[in-house]
């Protein structure tokens, strides 16, 4: 009951006309951001921290602004990812493996209504888990240990199976290139330098939004080039410009799961977004794809990782403000500029500015609100970009990704770096290689090495610290339920289509 007293008192703090203002100006702000490929959460908030120094607002205000950037990123990474199959940010790669085959079968309309009410429902869930939970979930958080992490991060591969098709050992040969990847620059224990060739560019190691926009953007124009010269490319037919609500209400379990389950993943400081998308599709695919429609345009593809992406980036909040640890890069970056206001997140941040904590969380409800009003009669516009056609709209995409890949560093390497990860992301896609499991490499091994790293350095080099927690033991026990399911499923899978071909 204290904590909607507070509530109240927040939402005074958030419906001041400033805050307001604010709000919608992040909102929409976001949303574009979030749409532009390479771009994503970390560099919007990024690049509006020094107009919040500039205009020199409070640290309530400036959150406000930043946590309102934070959320429409989220809602907007799912646009490019359905319309163009380039993911806006990491935890929007999942939503390509069915908004894009969505999107050209005419029903583009339908995938981006499905995203934006589940990262509306998603997104409710993580703001009401940051109202109630708060404390209770921070405290679970707080135990966990590097070889917690470690047996978390085993967990996200091994759903990969579960994500990127039938034939695991081109599922692993992706995983393992994006491993290899993820291990280049200075040692994270060391500082030694590996696998950089003597180029300093690679001593912070690959950017992942260099190897994102390469791998996908650059790797989609090369597809097209090639379909181009053997046959003229037209533009993708649309069924409707208006959202089907049929096919919305059919996504609402795996919306529900997928809020829980990225939720879940999103307060655990470090795990983010990423892995709340990953997890929530990779759950919905066991769950519900009996007939092997996941991959080939099924809505509820793309209502889950959505689902679980925002709730995740909610679920992030909550070890930033509780405990003082990121829960996600984003958060990090929101770190960085609360404690250059001289704020320090932690458990005493309720007691001690109760302002900031509830008039952020009151504002995160408005938030939500605002961007459901705002994306969902945009659906018709985003709708439309498909009809343009593909000798006009890919030239945008390749000037949208130089632009945005050189705005983060101002770097000629990382064109280089992204030219050369797009040739690599058409050779894989000419052998039928999933990019998602080389991503997931890329983004979770660095974090997973160091976990690792951290837990041999605590016990001096004993591999049996990996298996001393109840937590790390629990985590492996459900790798192995994930591994046996896989196996029943895809003799399951293989039986059907054998089956099938004795039938016919």
């Amino acid at each position: 009951m204290e904590s909607f007293l507070f509530l109240a008192d927040g939402f005074a703090v958030a419906l001041t006309p400033l805050n307001i203002a604010l709000l919608l100006l992040g909102c929409f702000t976001g949303t574009l951001i979030g749409a532009l490929p390479g771009l994503g959460p970390v560099n919007g908030v990024a690049i509006l921290i020094p107009l919040t120094f500039a205009f020199g607002f409070d640290a309530t205000s400036s959150l406000i602004l930043l946590s309102a950037v934070y959320f429409g990123c989220m809602y907007g990474g799912r646009i490019s990812s359905i319309l163009l199959n380039i993911p806006g940010d990491e935890p929007a790669v999942m939503t390509t493996l069915d908004g894009y085959p969505m999107a050209k079968q005419g029903k583009a309309a339908d995938a981006l209504a499905i995203s934006g009410v589940a990262s509306f429902f998603g997104a409710t869930v993580a703001v009401v888990g940051l109202t109630l939970f708060a404390p209770l979930l921070a405290g679970l958080a707080i135990y966990f240990g590097p070889a917690d992490y470690f047996a978390l991060y085993i967990l996200a591969f091994v759903t990969i199976g579960g994500i990127a098709g039938v034939d695991p050992r081109k599922t692993l040969l992706s995983a393992l290139i994006g491993l290899m990847i993820a291990t280049a620059g200075l040692d994270p224990i060391s500082g030694i330098p590996r696998f950089t060739f003597d180029n300093y560019h690679l001593y912070d190691g690959v950017d992942a939004i260099v190897a994102l926009v390469g791998l996908f953007a650059i790797s989609e124009i090369l597809m097209l080039l090639e379909k181009a010269a053997k046959d003229r490319a037209a533009p993708i037919g649309l069924d409707s410009w208006l959202p089907s609500v049929r096919a919305i209400w059919s996504t609402r379990w795996a919306v529900v799961r997928g809020s829980i389950v990225g939720f879940i993943a999103g307060v655990l400081p470090g795990a983010g977004a990423s892995l709340g998308s990953v997890m929530s599709y990779s759950m919905e695919k066991q769950a519900s794809d009996k007939n092997g429609t996941f991959g080939k345009g099924d809505p509820r593809g793309v209502a889950a990782p959505e689902a679980g992406n925002n709730a995740a980036s909610g679920g992030a909040l909550i070890p930033m403000l509780s405990l003082g640890v990121p829960g996600s890069g984003t958060t990090a970056v929101m770190l960085a500029m609360l404690i250059s206001l001289n704020v320090q997140p932690g458990p005493l941040l309720f007691e001690r500015q109760p302002d900031l904590v509830w008039g952020l969380v009151a504002s995160l409800y408005l938030g939500n609100v605002a961007l459901l009003i705002l994306n969902l009669p945009m659906i018709g516009l985003f709708s439309r970009l498909m009809m343009v056609p593909t000798w006009a709209l890919m030239p945008i995409v390749a000037a949208v990704s130089f632009v945005g890949v050189f705005s983060i560093s101002n770097s000629i390497f990382d064109l280089e770096l992204m030219i050369m990860f797009g040739v690599l992301g058409y050779l894989l896609r000419k052998l039928d290689i999933s990019l998602v499991p080389l991503v997931l490499g890329l983004l979770l091994g660095g974090d997973m090495e160091r976990n690792l790293r951290r837990a041999l350095s605590i016990s001096d080099g004993e591999w049996g610290v990996l298996l001393e927690s109840p937590i790390s033991l629990t985590l492996y026990a459900l790798t192995a339920v994930f591994l046996g399911l896989s196996v029943w499923l895809a003799r399951r899978d293989r039986k059907r289509r054998q089956a099938r071909l004795t039938e016919g």
